[in-house]
């Protein structure tokens, strides 16, 4: 049965199984993506396959044996069935699931398809949701759990399942994944390696009537920095085919995925918080619900890494939040990085603000230490964010701000709202249950509290905070930073991992509020540079800090790799400058940020006339280019870049015609290759559009039919070209 065919007034009735032991298959998806589910009277519903439109068919007959229920739960009390061990799959209550009714409705290009199934032993109907748009080829998908008549406790649901991935294959050898490490200050670091290199075998015990290894891949991310140590993210590569299925957990907190063998195939299941790995769970009394975060999968036959990132990057467009930075994309300078560096007063932002202006800067950001009346002693008093006194003489700082307006920019300021220090007479003000706390202990991290903002005065203080600095100072900009991790959450109320999540929900619906109530400021995410930069983040802030590296060579390979997690118009790069650098430098720090976001940086007070004008060159660059920025699509002409890579290579298509590569060379050798896609045909015209001086450091040689290559010269060390290719 297809659903698409069905009859509108049998689209929410549960379906009538065809074979009552063997089951049938329900089809449903849209014009690249087909999903089959089996389902049966004595059989839980089955997410066998999601298909392709461009790859082989598939025999699901085959797929029966290894499939796993279109929903992975563990009840308290409840276990696995006809297997045990650390693995997040054969619950018992999954398995005694029954189709029992299903939805499908579509508007606006997207269709939804919703399954509801459930166990008759405890009464829980889960209820699970797909989501595809027109053209898409990325799947979106939650659960949603609602108690019966009896109260049940939950202690993992996955927000996507999958099996069936190793169909047919070698898997050990002939399937990769790409997992990335994100380390502070040298974020999105991704790696490749075969399933055997991973640590998965198939030991071959199923012949023995085994399920399989009981090992598992895994990834997860602990306490309230997301993507602190690993991104929420993975990519199972087929080497034979070149087909791959990536996904994304969407939320700003903790989160799980794995990749197991069950009878001699593999399966993925992806969750957020869960009771083994994060101290999360949730009593549901009768008719109470609980849903997952969600979760995204694209399914890409062919096109690799680059084909992947197109099908992300139109998907995260998609579902973000509206908001009119992502079209304007203005030129940001931010005082801190090898500057300021949280020490500002307005004798020494005076000079900045006239060098920022003369370069054609929009918007001027003063960050951490606007409220600082201790002269640095700041960390762990915050609280109040009220304006110094001793730094801003002469007008105070609203007068410094009136400055940045009367040089043609508007101003921003940096916020940390989720801390309040333990000094500030905050922590004493607001009621204890404003506050993450552990066995009655309210819990302190490097001098501060966490605010927990399912707690109405928390929420109450923090929309105080920012109505009054819009009401003073009639912000552009905030940048709200988040500089320690909370660890595994608060048990007020309930479980530990609980409190965390619904904190981390309750935040950015705070952060979008706020931006409905002051539709003209823009709000930067920022958690000690890139640690929070998960698709749930990525849906609400405009613009995202990537990273706090200060090294402007070790810049390129975190800008690089970025496009594969964020938008490319979300990404803010600094561009560090100041007046020691040669103009080598210069051009290749502000390369790395001219396919994403601007966020100049550093001693720009310090440039002499000509290296001004190399910096303003730059940004008149950018501002020309920025229009085809939001609809551009990412692409990686040298791959991924490693840390220590020589020469590292962004891609953007730019519209049908245009590619824009920034090339940069920070060692070995002088001349690069670069293949040029299909598209771009044999012989395209070739600018180099940045720096000007670079004018002949890059040609296109037509090697073989069919297959244009384009060879980079840069003689010197740490220098850079930013390269327009035109079909």
């Amino acid at each position: 049965m297809t659903l698409a065919n069905l009859s509108p007034e049998l689209e929410d009735k549960p379906p009538t199984p065809d074979v009552a032991d063997g089951g049938e298959i329900l089809s449903w998806g849209n014009d690249c993506l087909q999903l089959h589910v089996l389902h049966g009277d004595h059989i839980a519903p089955r997410l066998l396959v999601i298909q392709h439109g461009q790859a082989p068919l598939v025999d699901l007959e085959e797929l029966r044996r290894s499939s796993l229920p279109i929903v992975e739960i563990a009840l308290a009390g409840d276990g696995r069935h006809g297997t045990a061990g650390k693995r997040h799959v054969d619950g018992a209550a999954a398995q005694r699931l029954r189709l029992s009714g299903l939805q499908e409705t579509e508007s606006n290009g997207v269709r939804r398809l919703e399954l509801r199934a459930t166990d008759p032993v405890s009464g829980i109907t889960a209820a699970v949701h797909y989501e595809l748009a027109a053209g898409s080829s990325v799947l979106r998908c939650w659960t949603e759990l609602r108690a019966g008549s009896s109260a049940v406790g939950v202690e993992y649901v996955s927000s996507f399942t999958l099996s069936g991935l190793g169909h047919g294959r070698d898997w050990e050898e002939e399937l990769a994944l790409w997992q990335a490490a994100n380390p502070w200050s040298g974020e999105f670091r991704w790696r490749r390696a075969t399933l055997a290199e991973r640590g998965l075998y198939n030991v071959g015990m199923v012949e023995y009537g085994q399920v399989g290894s009981k090992n598992r891949v895994a990834a997860t991310s602990i306490g309230a920095w997301s993507t602190a140590e690993h991104l929420p993210m993975g990519i199972l590569e087929d080497a034979g085919t070149g087909s791959m299925l990536a996904w994304q957990l969407e939320h700003n907190g903790a989160w799980h995925y794995e990749l197991g063998d069950r009878y001699n195939d593999l399966y993925l299941t992806v969750s957020g918080p869960t009771a083994a790995e994060h101290q999360w769970g949730v009593t549901l009394e009768p008719g109470e619900t609980f849903t997952t975060v969600p979760a995204s999968v694209a399914v890409v036959p062919a096109g690799g890494l680059d084909a992947a990132a197109a099908e992300l990057t139109a998907y995260r467009r998609r579902i973000r939040r509206a908001h009119p930075d992502n079209v304007s994309l203005p030129v940001i300078y931010n005082d801190f990085l090898n500057c300021l560096m949280s020490d500002p007063t307005t004798e020494k932002e005076l000079p900045l603000i006239s060098a920022a202006s003369a370069l054609g800067v929009e918007i001027f950001c003063i960050d951490a230490g606007w409220y600082d009346d201790e002269n640095g002693g700041w960390w762990d008093s915050v609280g109040e964010w009220e304006p110094s006194v001793n730094r801003f003489p002469d007008g105070g700082l609203a007068g410094l701000l009136g400055k940045i307006r009367d040089a043609g920019m508007k101003p921003g300021l940096w916020l940390e709202p989720e801390v309040v220090g333990a000094r500030s007479r905050i922590a004493q003000l607001l009621p204890a249950e404003a506050f993450f706390s552990r066995g009655g202990e309210r819990i302190k991290e490097w001098g501060r509290y966490q605010l927990d903002l399912r707690h109405p005065a928390a929420r109450a203080h923090l929309d105080g905070v920012v109505d009054r600095l819009m009401d003073d100072f009639d912000l552009a900009y905030l940048k709200l930073d988040y500089n320690v991790d909370i660890g595994a959450g608060t048990d007020l109320n309930g479980a530990v991992g609980a409190g965390l999540l619904d904190h981390n929900r309750a935040f950015l619906a705070w952060v979008s509020a706020a931006m409905d109530r002051h539709p003209g400021l823009t709000i930067e995410g920022c958690a000690a540079g890139g640690s929070r930069l998960d698709g749930a983040s990525g849906a609400v802030f405009p613009v995202q800090s990537l990273t706090d590296q200060q090294d402007f060579a070790k810049t390129p390979p975190i800008s690089a790799a970025a496009p594969l997690t964020l938008t490319p118009e979300q990404s803010g790069v600094w561009a560090s400058v100041e007046g020691s650098m040669g103009d080598e430098q210069l051009a290749f720090s502000l390369v790395s940020a001219l396919l994403s976001r601007v966020h100049l940086a550093g001693r720009i007070d310090t440039l002499d006339p000509a290296q001004l004008e190399v910096v303003r060159a730059a940004l008149e660059v950018y501002k020309g280019l920025r229009a085809g920025i939001p609809t551009s699509l990412p692409m990686f002409p040298l791959g991924l870049p490693a840390w220590r890579d020589d020469w590292i290579a962004q891609g953007s298509r730019l519209g049908q015609s245009t590619l824009a590569i920034a090339v940069h060379r920070r060692g070995g050798d002088v001349v690069q290759s670069i293949g040029l896609p299909a598209w771009l045909g044999q012989n395209p015209d070739v600018t180099v559009a940045y720096p000007t001086w670079g004018a002949a450091d890059a040609v296109v040689l037509s090697e073989t039919p069919g297959a244009a290559v384009l060879k980079v010269t840069l003689t010197e060390e740490n220098s850079a070209r930013l390269i327009l290719l035109r079909a």
